[in-house]
């Protein structure tokens, strides 16, 4: 068979899952599509209209694999202001031109744009852009519409809103005020309830399911009108046959204005950033560990903001949320991206009059989380963490965003990053007098194929793309070792990115090794602190916790060794199928038994990227294996199952065990040799014993119940099915 009918043939064997993908991203993008064009002050539509355009263009031209095209959270603030200001149809046409300028990044190589802003800063401008979402459409969800000049002044609101809206006398306010709590509390609460038949619609969809079915109710239960305020109800979202009657087409009257300009650049580049981070993002996610073309991805976007814009929509991006979602349910090419577009067709088709049912304030809290997600508490905590300097560059960049706009607060983070570190160092000439010198150096020894690169000077922000040029030349499946001994300072963007490569090349059989960084001190024990000559005090080492104290007398009952402490090293994990489309962070409180034969951790690892994040911490068993076995993975039969067996994923039955074949699911790609393997004795383990989640990757088991931290009488059950099972596979 040619390459070309292999490619084919492996496109339609997994085309089942893509479409069944991109069905469950599309029941996110409906109301997320809605929503976000009514929080710019767009039509409805325009929303949708982005995510249909974006999927089919970028599923055909883009350099990406699994990632999803549509509005973006980002662009809220700044199309609100662009709307604001230019009106309408002038906006349109802004969209049409930044989706040209868009189109010229891709064609003239500038992806590699993105190195150049620190990533406080960039976590300081989404942090701003979360606020002017929260700010604004906060008191939407409460039933309480404002108008003010300033984002801080939407945010100096909220206490009196809430008061306001405790003392609504009006019964539809007050319904319109309590749909939107309790959305907000779906988006807060339904990604805590891990489990598998409930996450098959998410939590946005249930809002819209709950909405419809509320208004249904009191028509044909009650045969009352909705008591909801009908000022707080979605209104022009066109019916099918008359949405291309009702398009905004753009007006280019205003090109000649500066005010139009900087609607347009400042569209680009929060555009710009968010898709090229999201594409960052999803590379981690992918299973396959492809990278991105991301030029290619942004001509592509480019287009398809054009053609988004002429029609009436709004700007198409790279969308980390609803990409972690299309990953997470096994979406493995572009098509994904089009079934996604390819559903919501079908959804205004047949049901573009059941969207005015919708009450506003519920899908304004879908935003508000958005926001809060961008803006959290933890994101600030978790920046303190890695420096304080940090914290400043953060905080300039949130405040001129808010304060004066989006391209001044970026700026403003650039400078500020510019300016700390010179001030940390005490050495404007470091940073100034070698910032055009070549400091990277890369080459093989002679006999190796080990790649060697030395840097020297300093590596920040500004001159990162050097070392980034050379490292993308790398396969990852290579060995590479990157040395800073010849480096004065490294910042926290180089930190955070090196961090990055490790976990690239350890997930697809390389080595990223980093040496000379010992000579440099930090403030922190983050991992991604910045780095430099000057010495600093440690940190005062924490005391055990109390589950730790426990954990650490269970050791001393059976005779465990027990390390407390986080462990980076989790190369044994890598292998195992559970963590293509997760990342793991570390593990910890480990129990070793018989020289780590058998251990027994805690682990964190997260699932999606960015505000799509969602970390999970879970007690886990490994058990090193003395002989070679299939790899499988075994998993307890349900609906969920058997909706995946529709999607192409094959459950193997084994002969004369109907009792096992029935309760549990059973995946692996050699099919004759898991039969073999599942002999009369280990089938009937398993059916006697209670069910625990098992996976193989051929040297070693993998052993959990449940995606949470277990208690200690669950962890000394766990250990002995464990020790049980090592016998039972082991034993002749």
């Amino acid at each position: 068979m040619s390459p070309k009918a292999t490619k084919i043939a492996v496109f339609i064997k997994a085309l089942p899952k893509n479409i069944f993908s991109g069905f469950v991203v599309s029941l996110i993008a409906l109301p997320l599509g809605l929503g976000l064009a009514m929080a710019s002050d767009a039509p409805p539509i325009a929303g949708i209209i982005a995510a249909v355009v974006g999927g089919v263009v970028v599923a055909v031209l883009g350099g990406s694999h699994v990632t999803i095209a549509g509005p973006g959270n980002g662009l809220v603030g700044v199309l609100l202001v662009a709307i604001t200001t230019l009106g309408i149809e002038s906006a349109f046409a802004a969209i049409v031109c930044s989706g040209v300028l868009m189109l010229l990044l891709g064609f003239f190589r500038m992806g590699k744009l993105a190195n150049f802003f620190p990533s406080s800063a960039i976590q300081g401008m989404l942090a701003a852009i979360g606020l002017i979402i929260l700010g604004k459409q906060f008191h939407i969800m409460f039933a309480h519409r404002i108008q003010r000049e300033e984002t801080l002044a939407y945010l100096y609101e909220i206490p009196f809103t809430i008061n306001d809206a405790l003392h609504y006398d009006d019964r539809g306010l007050i319904y319109a005020m309590c749909a939107g709590l309790l959305s907000l509390a779906i988006m807060l609460f339904y990604p805590k309830l891990r489990n598998k038949y409930l996450q098959l619609i998410p939590a946005p969809m249930w809002i819209v399911i709950l909405s419809i079915g509320f208004s249904y109710y009191f028509e044909v239960v009650l045969h009352e009108a909705n008591p909801i305020d009908k000022a707080y109800m979605i209104s022009g979202v066109p019916s099918f046959q008359t949405i291309i009657a009702d398009l905004h087409w753009p007006n280019f009257t205003k090109v000649g204005q500066l005010s139009f300009w900087t609607s347009v650049f400042s569209i680009t580049l929060i555009a710009s950033i968010e898709t090229l981070l999201s594409i960052k993002a999803v590379d981690k996610l992918d299973p396959k560990k492809r990278r991105s073309n991301v030029n290619r991805d942004l001509k592509a976007l480019g287009l398809a903001t054009i053609g988004s814009g002429f029609i009436g929509g709004l700007n198409v991006v790279t969308v980390i949320a609803r990409s972690s979602v299309n990953v997470n349910n096994g979406a493995t090419n572009r098509s994904s991206n089009f079934f996604h577009a390819f559903f919501l067709i079908i959804f205004v088709v047949l049901f573009s009059t059941q969207l005015t049912r919708i009450p506003l304030p519920a899908l304004m809290a879908i935003l508000v989380y958005t926001g809060y997600k961008l803006a959290a508490p933890e994101v600030i905590k978790k920046i303190g963490s890695i420096g304080k300097e940090q914290l400043v560059i953060f905080f300039v960049t949130l405040f001129m965003t808010l304060k004066v706009g989006l391209i001044t607060g970026i700026l403003a983070g650039v400078l500020a990053t510019l300016l700390v570190h010179v001030f940390l160092n005490k050495n404007a000439g470091l940073f100034f007098r070698n910032v055009l010198k070549p400091n990277v150096l890369m080459f093989q020894e002679d006999g190796h194929q080990d790649f060697y690169v030395s840097v020297k000077h300093f590596c920040s922000f500004l001159n990162y793309y050097k070392l980034k040029e050379k490292l993308d030349a790398i396969p990852e499946d290579q060995d590479v070792i990157v040395d800073f001994s010849l480096c004065r300072f490294v910042d926290h963007t180089v930190m955070e990115n090196i961090y990055n490569y490790q976990e690239l090349f350890k997930k697809r059989g390389g080595h990223f090794g980093v040496v000379g960084l010992d000579q440099l001190d930090t403030a922190s024990k983050h991992p991604f602190a910045l780095r430099r000559l000057l010495r600093v005090p440690n940190l005062i080492k924490k005391s055990l916790t109390r589950r730790q104290t426990a954990l650490e007398g269970l050791a001393e009952d059976y005779g465990l060794a027990y390390i407390p402490k986080k462990l980076k090293d989790i190369t044994f994990l890598n292998q195992f199928q559970f963590f293509e489309m997760k990342h793991i962070n570390h593990i910890y409180n480990r129990l070793m038994y018989k020289s780590d034969a058998i251990a027994l951790f805690d682990i964190e690892f997260y699932e999606g990227e960015f505000i799509a994040k969602e970390v999970i911490r879970s007690t886990m068993l490994h058990i090193k294996l003395n002989e070679t076995i299939p790899e499988f993975s075994l998993d307890k039969e349900g609906f969920l199952e058997k909706v995946y067996a529709l999607a192409g994923a094959k459950d193997i039955t084994i002969k004369n065990h109907t009792d096992f074949s029935n309760r549990f699911y059973l995946l692996g790609d050699n099919t004759q040799q898991i039969k073999r393997f599942f002999n009369d004795k280990i089938t009937r383990f398993f059916e006697s014993n209670p069910y625990y989640h098992v996976a193989s990757n051929g040297g070693a088991l993998l052993v959990f119940r449940k995606e949470r931290l277990a208690s200690v009488k669950e962890i000394k059950a766990l250990f002995d099915f464990g020790k049980r099972l090592k016998e039972v596979v082991e034993t002749p």
